[in-house]
Order: C-alpha cells, then sequence, then structure tokens
C-alpha cells in the first residue's frame, strides 16, 4: 500500500462503470511527455465522481492523474498484475493524442465520432496531418471544402460534432483543476465557448448565473487569491441574482425586496451592502423592478410569463369557431355516449368545441375523463388531429386508457418536430393534469405549437403545485379570461368508495364529520411509530398498495422497513466489474421507482415496475457488447433490460413521494401524514386523490385537522402571469 501523492500518465482502455455519482476508467500507464507504454506490469485505475473531471472518460484518451495511490495484486489468468488506483485524486487532466496512429485509432474507437471508422480516420489524418487540430478547431466554410477531399458531408458533420466535445478541453482542465463542477463548466461553454475561462477571470461572480451557490463562488475566489472589493458590483450584483433564484425555486416568479433582505443579509453580512445590492444588475437585465408595487421580476421569468399570456389571450379571442359542421360533430359525439351528461358536463364539451383554448377542471369524480372523452370524439369527426400529453410517463399511460388517442410525455412531443395548424392540417393539443405544468414548461409548449393549433386543458387547479416555478393553470382558472368549465358535481353511485366527496371537503379546508367513512380508514398515530403503521398495512395487501409520504427520508426509511418485512430473502441484485464487486439494495420482486428520464430504454422519471430479474447477461449482436445485470417489468407490462445508466436510476419503490405519484392513481393508498413544511391541505388532497378505491391515512388526529384547517402554500406562491392575464 502507498498513500503517498503520486502520478501516473494513462491511456484509457476500458470504462468498467460510469453513473451519474461515481465512473470508473482504467488505462496502460505512459511515460511522461510520451505516448509509449510505460510497462505491462501494472494498470491504473481511476475512481471519480463525475463532477470533478473535466470530461466524460472514454477509450484511446490520454489522461494525468495525481493523488493518494493505492497498489493491489490482480490475478488475471496465469499472470498477476499489479493495480494502480486513484480514488478522488487531487488532479487530473485529459488531452487528446497529438498526431499520428494513436489518434487514428482514437477517431475510429470513440462514439463521439459516429460513423468515422479506422479507413476513414486515416484518409483524414494522410489529409490534414499535424495541422489536424487547427482545422477542427473551427467549423468554416474552407475547412470543409478541403476535408470533401476524403469524407461525405455526413461525415464532415460527425467529425465537427465529435470533435465539438474535446475543443475545450484545455479549458475544462483549467476550470477542474479549480474546482469548478463539469456541470457548471458545461452550462459555461455553451455561452461563452472558447472565452470562458477569460470570463471568468474578468468576473468569477458570472459562475453564479450558471448555477453554483454564491458561497461557493467566494470560496474558490478566496483559493484563487483574487482581490475583490466587497462592494464591487460584481459582487453585489451576484448576491442579489442568487438571492432572486433562490426565490424562483420556491416557486415564485416574482418577489418582494422584504424576501431578499434576508437571503441577501446572509450573504453579504452588511446591512449598507444589502441596500446597494438591492439596486445592483439593474443595467445588465438581472431584472425589471416595478416601481408601483416594489416587486423585482427576474427578467427570464417575465419573458415567459409574457409569451405564455400573449399566445393564450390571442387565441381567447378569436371567434366564429361554433358553426354548423362543429354543431353536428358535437350532437354526433353525445349520441354515441350510453348515457347522458349533466348539463354542466355537456356546457364543459361547448366550451371546448368553441374557443381555440379551453379548460375543463374539477375535483376527483366530477367528470373530467367523460368530458373530454367526448370533446376529443367532436373534434375527431371534425378531421383534427388529436395530439394528448401528459407531464410523467404513467400520467400519459392512463390517459391513453382514458381517452383512446395515442399520447406522450410532454417531453417526448418537444423533441418531436414543432406543431402546426396552417393550410389543410388541423390539430388539436390536450394537457392533461396541467396542474403540474410549471412555467418554463408551458412557455416551451406554446412556442413549440403554431398559434393556429388549438388547446385544451384538464386538471384540478387545487392540487399539488408543479414543483418548478409558477401555477399556470390556477392562475388560468382564476384570471376567468379563458373558457374554463369548472366540474363540481360528485355523483355519487352504489358502492361509492367516499373518496370525491371526501376530498372535496379537505379542499374545501372542511373537517370531514368521520375520519374515517366507506372505503376510507384513518388510523391514529404518533409521529413516531407512522412508518411501522405504513409498513404493517402495506403487508395486508401488498399486491395493489403504495404508501405516500412527504420527504425523502421517511420514503427511504419505509421503504427499507417494507423491504425487510416482504421480501427479506429475495435475490439481491449484485453485480461484478473489474474484480470488484457491486450491489444495489434491491432484491428480486421488490417494486422499484425510475428516478430520471432514460427514453432510449423506454423509461421515464417517476416509471414503477417490478425487479423481475437479478441474473446478468450479455449481448453480443452489436459492435459492441453491452452487459445486462437483470430487467424490471414496467407496469405497463413493458419489461426492461437493467444497463448501467439505468443501475444509477433504480430505487425501492414501495413508498413514494407525492410529487412521483402526481399523475398516478392506484388501487389501495397508504398516506403517511405529520405536519410539515411540505405537507399542507393542497398535499393531502392530492394525497388522496391517488386512490382508485381504498385510502388509509396514518397520522395524528390533530395534524389532520391543523392541516385541512390552514391555506396551502401555493396561495402564497407568487406569480405576475394572472396579472398579464387579467
Amino acid at each position: 500500500m502507498n498513500n503517498a501523492i503520486q502520478e501516473d500518465h494513462v491511456r484509457i482502455t476500458s470504462i468498467p462503470y460510469s453513473s451519474s455519482s461515481l465512473v470508473i476508467f482504467t488505462g496502460v500507464p505512459l511515460e511522461k511527455n510520451s505516448y509509449k507504454t510505460a510497462s505491462g506490469k501494472y494498470f491504473v485505475t481511476i475512481k471519480a465522481n463525475p463532477e470533478s473531471i473535466p470530461v466524460q472518460p472514454a477509450i484511446g484518451q490520454y489522461w494525468i492523474v495525481k493523488g493518494a495511490r493505492r497498489i493491489e495484486k490482480v490475478v488475471t489468468g496465469d499472470y498477476v498484475m499489479l493495480q494502480h488506483i486513484y480514488e478522488v485524486p487531487d488532479y487530473v487532466e485529459c488531452t487528446l493524442p497529438e498526431s499520428g496512429e494513436q489518434l487514428i485509432q482514437f477517431i475510429a474507437k470513440e462514439k463521439a465520432f459516429r460513423g468515422i471508422g479506422e479507413v476513414k480516420a486515416r484518409a483524414l489524418w494522410a489529409l490534414l496531418g499535424n495541422s489536424f487540430h487547427s482545422t477542427l478547431q473551427n467549423d468554416t466554410l474552407e475547412a470543409r471544402n478541403r476535408l470533401k477531399g476524403v469524407l461525405s458531408e455526413d461525415s464532415i458533420d460527425a467529425l465537427y460534432e465529435g470533435y465539438e466535445k474535446y475543443k475545450n478541453l484545455k479549458h475544462t482542465n483549467w476550470m477542474t483543476l479549480r474546482g469548478i463542477p463539469a456541470s457548471i463548466q458545461q452550462r459555461l461553454l455553451k455561452f461563452h465557448d472558447d472565452k470562458s475561462v477569460d470570463a471568468i477571470q474578468d468576473n468569477p461572480y458570472l459562475l453564479c448565473g450558471f448555477g453554483m451557490y454564491f458561497d461557493d463562488v467566494e470560496g474558490l475566489i478566496k483559493n484563487w487569491t483574487f482581490e475583490i472589493a466587497a462592494d464591487d458590483q460584481r459582487r453585489l450584483s451576484a448576491a442579489l441574482e442568487f438571492a432572486l433564484r433562490k426565490q424562483v425555486e420556491k416557486g415564485h416568479t416574482y418577489t418582494k425586496r422584504e424576501d431578499l433582505v434576508p437571503v441577501l443579509n446572509k450573504l453579504l453580512k452588511n446591512n449598507d451592502l444589502v441596500a446597494s445590492a438591492c439596486k445592483a444588475g439593474h443595467d445588465k437585465a438581472q431584472f425589471l423592478l416595478n416601481n408601483d408595487t416594489l416587486t423585482y421580476h427576474p427578467t427570464a421569468q417575465l419573458l415567459m410569463e409574457s409569451t405564455v399570456a400573449k399566445r393564450l389571450l390571442t387565441m381567447a379571442d378569436i371567434d366564429g369557431l361554433y358553426d354548423r359542421k362543429t354543431s353536428q360533430a358535437y350532437r354526433a359525439a353525445l349520441k354515441e355516449l350510453p348515457y347522458d351528461l349533466t348539463a354542466k358536463q355537456k356546457e364543459a364539451v361547448g366550451a371546448c368545441l368553441d374557443n381555440a383554448v379551453a379548460c375543463i377542471t374539477g375535483g376527483a369524480g366530477t367528470g373530467k375523463t367523460t368530458v373530454l372523452r367526448t370533446a376529443l370524439r367532436a373534434f375527431s369527426l371534425m378531421g383534427y388531429s388529436i395530439h394528448a400529453v401528459a407531464l410523467s410517463g404513467r400520467a400519459a399511460m392512463r390517459l391513453h386508457e382514458s381517452i383512446g388517442f395515442t399520447t406522450m410525455t410532454i417531453a417526448g412531443f418537444l423533441r418531436n418536430p414543432p406543431l402546426d395548424s396552417t393550410g389543410s392540417d388541423k390539430n388539436l393539443l390536450v394537457i392533461d393534469e396541467a396542474s403540474m405544468v410549471d412555467l418554463p414548461t408551458m412557455y416551451r409548449i406554446v412556442t413549440h405549437i403554431h398559434p393556429s393549433v388549438r388547446i385544451v386543458l384538464t386538471g384540478d387547479p387545487d392540487q399539488l403545485p408543479p414543483i418548478g416555478c409558477g401555477k399556470v393553470l390556477a392562475d388560468i382558472v382564476h384570471s376567468k379570461r379563458i373558457a374554463n368549465t369548472m366540474l363540481d358535481i360528485v355523483k355519487r353511485q352504489e358502492g361509492s368508495t367516499g373518496i370525491p366527496e371526501y376530498s372535496k371537503l379537505i379542499n374545501q379546508g372542511e373537517i370531514p364529520p368521520k375520519l374515517s367513512t366507506a372505503s376510507i380508514f384513518f388510523h391514529e398515530a404518533n409521529r413516531s411509530d407512522i412508518t411501522d403503521r405504513c409498513c404493517l398495512l402495506y403487508r395486508e395487501s401488498p399486491d395493489n398498495s403504495r404508501i405516500i409520504a412527504p420527504t425523502r427520508n421517511m420514503v427511504s426509511d419505509i421503504n427499507n422497513k417494507v423491504q425487510s418485512a416482504v421480501n427479506s430473502h429475495g435475490q439481491m441484485l449484485r453485480f461484478t466489474m473489474y474484480s470488484e464487486e457491486f450491489f444495489l439494495k434491491l432484491r428480486l420482486n421488490d417494486a422499484v421507482l425510475f428516478t430520471k428520464n432514460l427514453y432510449h430504454r423506454g423509461i421515464q422519471n417517476g416509471s414503477l415496475g417490478v425487479l423481475s430479474g437479478v441474473e446478468p447477461e450479455q449481448d453480443d449482436s452489436d459492435e459492441l457488447t453491452e452487459t445486462y445485470f437483470g430487467d424490471v417489468t414496467l407496469d405497463t407490462g413493458d419489461r426492461i433490460k437493467i444497463t448501467q445508466d439505468v443501475l444509477d436510476c433504480m430505487e425501492l419503490g414501495y413508498a413514494i413521494t407525492l410529487h412521483k405519484a402526481q399523475g398516478s392513481q392506484f388501487p389501495r393508498v397508504i398516506i403517511a401524514l405529520h405536519k410539515g413544511r411540505i405537507v399542507d391541505r393542497a398535499w393531502l388532497y392530492t394525497a388522496i386523490t391517488r386512490a382508485e378505491s381504498e385510502i388509509h391515512i396514518v397520522g395524528s388526529q390533530e395534524d389532520f385537522i391543523a392541516i385541512t384547517e390552514a391555506s396551502s402554500n401555493a396561495s402564497r406562491r407568487n406569480s405576475y402571469l394572472l396579472n398579464l392575464l387579467i
């Protein structure tokens, strides 16, 4: 073992593991300032956080690594080799092969240079020689014409796209050495490109604008021995920008001075500097100050609000849509129903057909789905193409089951070409569960579709507000400028669960006469007993239950307890990578939740399933062998192979947060209820409406009453869209 600071020069030969939190890559040692292999008796393994390295490793790259190094013996067949292991190294630097055979092999093998194999790479080197890097540094017509001698247009595009990943290596190495996280680097490079280092040296505080915390930037400046005065406008502007960002992260699209001052006091620790900071940044368009209300409006949020408001109001002013053909389609759609709609439901269908943009809103059991399905049938009879979207994959799947038309996630819709309705094409966009859609997402939607595309929004404005800033659906409804039909009559049926009536009372701030009634069961429990009671209730009916808890810590605690109770002996998901064994705390037949969007794998953030296989296998059908570590059967019935990127976003899913559950429903819901910053009336109301047939609420009656009677946090969320719509 040797823990002294050591140094190795390495050519990367494999990347046995890569995730958002850990990357492991190995290579052969090289002589200093040379590309010759230094020794065949040992190899080098680097383990690092992806945020701490300048670029994602790829086979063929050259790296310099310094730090504490330990040496282990590794048996490979009949040979014993030494492994130099660097964990969280002090310094890493990546370089490209400069010339010759190694550069040819690197281009041929690196995925970034798609479609350029060894033959093309060799021809490219023969053409450019030592001018390779200078030619690719800038994408010019002159350079492209030169490359046409050996490459097609597609290959030239691939070459420049691949080189884009590496052309700023000297800048990323500089930033990595100074402790700037890789994610911040990438945002900075997109904006400043090869001038990024100059921009930082001119104003280190600009890093705040790309996502770094103010205190972290101050720490970096101190380490770099930059001389910046406490009252420097660059510093004060950054402090104000950071304080505004914290308000946006809370969901506000504008804020008041009294809300900014406490944050600025923590950052600047001086009343005079705080007063100066409140005026800083005005000339740099960080925000607009409304002198009448003395409110601060971050420029980006105000631009998005203005764009959304203008589009909606323009659409709301369109007249003459309800004609004879519309009337015929409306009557035909009603005739196809096996039952009669209520007067309010008929009004809602008519409002959708009579307006370019319309809303169908209401609580559980009021018939929103019935109205939407009828309206879409009428639109279809009129020749409209229906494009129905929802925020999550589960919500999109449930929407498809409800309306019968093709659905997709909003993210998937935004990746498709922009939607137009000019000419003979007639398109309708349906946004389901619109209460979950935040301001940035709505801005992207309205700028992705032509003004001629009609819109129908459905949802419940009283549910939990979006994770991101704004409360678009609530603002639309409260403005009364956009056609909206609020369905508020719950039709009681024989054998009713009682859930719609119960949730309506909660939404109105009223305590139900009985906390346990019909299919709703209240279980009195002390805070310390809530997780255990939830676990016991889950065990009573594991096949159709889901637990909803307010915090990630409580979710994790419940998940661990439920797994121990119902699946303690299941085979664990284990895998070996480069002579090391890893495991996730997941067992065969565990309920699992996915926490990222991996569209190429068929997974969305919030997808749920069951771990249905834990046996590793290899797929050799492609040029590159891919290892599978098991598989998951999603609740859609699809079977997903577990690859490295899938491993990184899997966790237990017996219990989930409400944000993961929103937009979905489950047969039997168990709610872990306790008073806290997150849990308010809207949280409880939304959690209750996630259940299809049975609810168990676990907590104290005192907390239940306090939560129900207090106004929701969303009512205190500042959003200027409402003002722009009025």
